[in-house]
């Protein structure tokens, strides 16, 4: 089923033409990516598809029973409401069913109605239809869909009652992307879903999404995102939209093999053209070759002459350099640990990393682990609870801070850079700039001024002149578009220093790590390998673990099993030594009878008279009285027992 149609779509703003000529189709179960340049037009895009923005000109076909769910990029949810009441408000409809149903089970315990055999049965069947109704549309199972929604996007069960006016921006973030998932939409439409999330829960939006029944339409940077979600992919480039089959790396390899085709083609035709020109130009004025060369140029105007192929926009162009060699061991920090006032806790501890020269190593943790916090301890912008922080011989510290706070906004562009380098050239300068993306009077606008990705860009060219050999870098490639950070990690792959950096850009870590460190709150893992490794590494210790885990259970069944033996066999015992308690007791009780009955025999005159008589009633009672004693201390020992 299609779901929504752009045909010829076109958008100005004023006089700026910002699309034009867009085609777009969304279908059930497509998960489609849009691409594209900051500034290229995407999130206006999604704002036209979404009824937020209107369009010049072009149709948009959408059926009236399709629902649309758009979450805008940095669009929070602004509530007084508490996270699980503000959840619950979803399924309103349900809690009203769910009332019904209650009501109607009180109405069957009611005495006069069961009387009337005829009303009972209705409602009884009206009941049935219902709760059948209700189950059918998920009725029993929303609460545990808002549990599962609130755990994946990291808001435990013991956040549930917080109050959503209280949580910081990113949080609020999370939970509009929380309270759209619930809804479920025909088509999710999500600008920047990724922001604010950390590489778990990234990880469970990927799931969530990769199950989602509906259509999915995402921008994102997060190639990696893209490459594990997105089966579609349409590029907005120079106004116009082009679509590509497969995920964000098939998508790049189509592109560079359509733009290879293109320009052969159109190579192969120019060197087509050209002879024929030549050969006009010589035979047209010959009597004996005018009528070919005529013939030739009517073939020639004909022609349907191709544009030569245009390739990527502008790009950012620079690399990293650096000053001197630094020693070998670059840095050593041993059970470091840190909180912000020492009557609170650590925000990390047990810390530990050695880092060599040339090595790149990625911090990776949850949000809160102190990830950007263990960086600013080793520039010394904070100091450490305990611990200690050991750099290298010659070891020069360029520090990459994604908050820009180290940008000056009263200054322009130019003299962010010029500021620093007084003694270069203006156009060195410019020159610089240029290669970051700032030409002609864009190097004079103010820092204030500039949008995220600009002063990502400015702070980068500012670490570039550093030429420093020990990058720390906390996440650079936020704010880049998906070009800027290809260029970026080329120029840090080529990089001859040592790099320690935090990033949740999953793609970005694979292709610059050579070991990722996991940082948790009170110990630190170190991986060597890429991103993929270290997620085959962590499922390998999953895996370990549930073995471990089921093995436990198993021996815990066979210490059950054993026990219940072991039970088993006592009881047995203790039902055999009760037996015997009972035995001896009723034994004893007869023997006592005859002990009894000898002596009265003993004192009768004609027993006592006759000697013989007498004493063999006597050896009898003797006897009967060292049975009883055995037998009493067989009694007293099972009592014991």
């Amino acid at each position: 089923m299609i779901y929504l149609q752009v045909n010829n779509l076109t958008k100005r703003f004023g006089a700026e033409l910002i699309l034009s000529n867009i085609k777009l189709e969304i279908k059930q179960h497509d998960r489609i990516a849009i691409v594209g340049r900051n500034g290229a037009g995407k999130s206006t895009l999604l704002n036209i598809i979404s009824g937020q923005l209107s369009y010049d000109e072009g149709e948009i076909h959408k059926p009236k029973e399709v629902t649309l769910g758009y979450l805008a990029q940095h669009s929070g949810l602004d509530s007084a409401e508490t996270i699980w009441d503000e959840m619950l408000k979803i399924f309103e409809h349900f809690i009203k069913e769910e009332k019904k149903l209650r009501q109607m089970e009180q109405q069957m315990g009611d005495p006069d109605l069961i009387e009337d055999q005829e009303k009972y049965q209705q409602l009884l069947s009206n009941y049935d239809q219902k709760q059948e109704a209700f189950k059918t549309a998920g009725g029993y199972q929303y609460e545990a869909e808002i549990k599962a929604v609130l755990n994946g996007l990291d808001f435990p069960e013991s956040m549930w009652g917080t109050s959503i006016a209280t949580l910081s921006g990113g949080q609020k973030t999370r939970l509009a992307l929380g309270k759209l998932l619930l809804t479920k939409p025909d088509v999710l439409i999500l600008d920047e879903p990724t922001n604010h999330l950390d590489i778990q829960t990234l990880t469970w939006l990927e799931n969530y999404i990769n199950n989602y029944n509906g259509a999915v339409v995402i921008v994102s940077h997060d190639r990696y995102f893209l490459d594990k979600t997105v089966n579609i992919v349409y590029e907005i480039s120079r106004q116009e939209s082009a679509k590509f089959h497969g995920n964000y790396s098939k998508y790049l390899d189509q592109k560079a093999a359509n733009y290879e085709r293109d320009l052969k083609q159109y190579e192969k035709q120019q060197t087509e053209i050209k002879k024929m020109e030549d050969f006009i130009q010589k035979n047209l004025v010959r009597a004996s070759t005018t009528k070919r060369a005529q013939s030739r140029r009517k073939q020639l105007e004909k022609m349907e002459v191709m544009d030569k192929p245009l390739g990527d926009e502008g790009s950012a162009k620079f690399s990293f350099s650096i000053d001197r060699r630094s020693g070998n061991d670059v840095l050593k920090i041993n059970d470091l640990a840190f909180r912000y006032e020492s009557s609170e806790p650590y925000i990390f501890s047990n810390l530990n990393i050695n880092l060599s020269r040339g090595e790149s190593m990625a911090l990776v943790g949850p949000n809160g682990v102190g990830k950007s916090t263990l960086l600013k301890n080793i520039i010394g912008q904070l100091d450490p609870a305990k611990g200690t922080i050991q750099l290298g011989a010659n070891v020069q510290i360029g520090y990459y801070d994604q908050e820009q706070t180290l940008l000056h906004e009263k200054k322009t562009v130019l003299n962010e850079l010029w500021d620093d380098y007084a003694l270069m050239n203006e156009k060195d300068i410019r020159t610089i700039l240029g290669n970051f993306l700032f030409s002609g009077d864009d190097v004079l606008r103010p820092v204030s001024a500039l949008s995220g990705g600009e002063k990502a860009r400015l702070a980068l060219a500012k670490l570039m002149m550093e030429k420093a050999n020990f990058l720390l870098l906390d996440e650079p490639t936020n704010h880049l578009d998906l070009d800027s950070k290809e260029i970026l990690e080329a120029a840090l792959v080529d990089y001859p220093g040592t790099i320690l950096f935090v990033s949740h850009d999953r793609y970005f870590i694979n292709k610059l790590a050579t070991q990722v460190l996991e940082m948790q709150a009170n110990k630190t893992t170190v991986y060597l390998g890429d991103y993929d490794y270290y997620l085959e590494k962590k499922q390998e210790e999953a895996q370990l673990k549930e073995l471990q885990k089921e093995e436990l259970v198993e021996a815990s069944k066979q210490q059950t099993k054993s026990d219940f033996k072991k039970e088993k066999e006592l009881k047995k015992a203790e039902r055999k030594k009760q037996r015997r308690i009972e035995e001896i007791e009723s034994e004893v009780e007869q023997l006592e009878e005859e002990l009894s009955r000898n002596e009265e025999l003993l004192c009768d005159p004609e027993v006592y008279q006759d000697h013989e008589k007498s004493l063999e009633l006597t050896d009898k009672s003797g006897q009967i009285k060292a049975t009883i004693e055995r037998l009493m201390e067989e009694w007293e020992r099972l009592h014991e027992d």
